[in-house]
């Protein structure tokens, strides 16, 4: 479990984090969804590591890792532009981090992965031969290679549109399933949030407007503001997003 105790945080005298208390069970995808400006980058820095809060806890299976550096805390993140070598192909990039640890992975591990998220035909390819979906695919292959034991994931689908955003959208859920592995992920958008996830945190300028299941979300808006920031955007149906959540729970 995962859990943020009174987690707050300023930059300049500007409080971007106020008082976030949340826990997240093991295996659970969750969203944190807030417009530009409402901490979510900020939250998901602080549980990788990145930076640390100005006071509160990062505590995860009961061990508290709020001054653990990120390297010793086994979390891994997949950056909005993938950060991957334009210099090395698919294949290098993908274990380039067993260059440091070799036994993090065995060979048939690397194997599964890339057949897993299709990328066999594509290891031998430099980056800029790849498309958007391709490049995301290989992310996560760089960064699931490493065994992390939370996955986080910076608006993974904001470049990507069409068939390309469903299907890693659905990469996403089966990784999240057949590891077992708690997965956080950043987002503006709330149909991608949830359509993707178990839970949704939703944030307004650091402050938490409601935190549960999309079903809890859509039906019992905590606020005014969620049924602004939520119901107002979505460009699908209710239904659908109960059918989706369904189909991803099967």
């Amino acid at each position: 479990m995962l859990e943020l105790k009174n987690i707050k945080k300023s930059y300049d005298g500007v409080t971007i984090l106020k008082d976030i208390s949340i826990s997240i069970e093991n295996s659970e995808i969750v969203s944190i969804l807030g417009s530009s400006g409402s901490g979510k980058t900020t939250l998901l820095n602080l549980i990788l590591g990145i930076i640390k809060p100005d006071s509160g806890n990062v505590i995860f299976d009961g061990k508290d890792l709020t001054n653990v550096p990120m390297e010793l805390r086994g979390f891994n993140i997949v950056f909005q532009d993938y950060a991957l070598f334009p210099n090395l192909n698919a294949y290098k990039n993908i274990t380039y981090g067993l260059r440091n640890y070799p036994c993090r992975s065995t060979q048939q591990e690397v194997d599964s992965l890339i057949d897993l998220l299709d990328l066999r035909q594509h290891l031998d390819k430099k980056i800029d031969k790849l498309s958007g979906g391709q490049k995301q695919r290989v992310a996560l292959a760089r960064t699931m290679v490493m065994k992390p034991k939370i996955l986080l994931l910076d608006e993974p689908l904001s470049a990507l549109d069409g068939v390309i955003k469903e299907s890693i959208k659905e990469t996403i859920v089966r990784i999240a399933k057949d590891f077992n592995l708690t997965t956080i992920i950043v987002t503006h958008d709330p149909e991608e949030a949830l359509t993707i996830s178990d839970k949704v945190l939703i944030i307004n300028k650091g402050n938490i407007e409601q935190f549960g299941t999309p079903e809890d979300i859509i039906e019992r808006p905590a606020s005014d503001f969620v049924k602004d920031f939520i119901i107002k955007q979505l460009t699908i149906k209710k239904d659908n997003i109960f059918k989706l959540f369904s189909e991803k729970k099967d």
